[in-house]
């Protein structure tokens, strides 16, 4: 992890004394490419790259015991890469990949109503990882819940920024979690999230529903009704009037 000492190993089989021997540490993508020289047990400063002064060096009790091993201390992401294990005389050489890892606990927030299915979307995310994870939801239960899919971005310092929503129905347990891992570093950051009742969008009441169409119904009925009766009695009263015009 950033910040931490890292050793690299490199032995010689069968055991035996390499501290007159000379040592190399390098990384091919790099210039100069040289990491750590030790020459007759002695570090080489000449070559050596700027990034790693102070940071690299060797045991000379170890290489007595034909340990060769390079230690790096307060590693960055910038040492990420393969590196090459030499010993000249011995004609041997031996590779070691090294992964800088770092991680950040994910935020959960309350994105938006989801009115289709009376839930609430819930969107968590996390940044400053390396290498890129994955990201999840769980329920209450521990079950993995269905969610779109996730978004990846990679910034210009080499890091993944992840993010999914997920959208959480009302439920007995409203209890969310938002895990986040790298499992080539074993690494794994969770957060929990209460949904509270009131944050859901009501279900339609459908007796209610059903209840003001009949009234509506019967609005309309009624005043088609009294239209009718009103169209009627005007009917008649020109009728009347109609016969009284004509009597007189």
């Amino acid at each position: 992890m950033v910040g931490e000492d890292a050793v690299l190993p490199c032995h010689l089989k069968p055991p035996k004394d390499a501290s007159r021997m000379t040592v190399e540490w390098g990384r091919h993508d790099l210039k100069p490419r040289f990491v750590f020289v030790s020459l007759d047990g002695h570090e080489h400063s000449a070559d050596k790259n700027e990034a790693y002064k102070g940071r690299s060096s060797m045991s000379h009790e170890s290489l007595r015991n034909g340990d060769v091993s390079l230690k790096l201390s307060d590693v960055r992401h910038s040492d990420n890469g393969r590196y090459r294990c030499f010993l000249p005389k011995e004609k041997k050489e031996h590779f070691v990949e090294l992964v800088v890892g770092s991680v950040s606990s994910p935020a959960i927030s309350l994105a938006e109503l989801d009115a289709s299915n009376s839930g609430v979307m819930l969107d968590c995310s996390s940044a400053g990882w390396y290498p890129e994870p994955e990201i999840f939801w769980l329920d209450g239960e521990g079950s993995i819940m269905s969610a779109g899919p996730s978004e990846t971005n990679k910034g210009p310092d080499g890091l993944y920024t992840v993010s999914s929503r997920v959208t959480v129905e009302k439920r007995h347990n409203n209890n969310i979690t938002c895990r986040v891992q790298q499992k080539d570093i074993n690494q794994t950051r969770e957060t929990h999230f209460y949904v509270q009742d009131g944050s859901f969008v009501p279900q339609p009441d459908c007796s209610v529903s059903v209840s003001f169409s009949v009234i509506f119904g019967l609005m309309v009925l009624l005043g088609a009704a009294a239209f009718c009766w009103k169209w009627q009695q005007s009917r008649i009263c020109e009728f009347i009037y109609f016969l009284s015009y004509k009597e007189v």
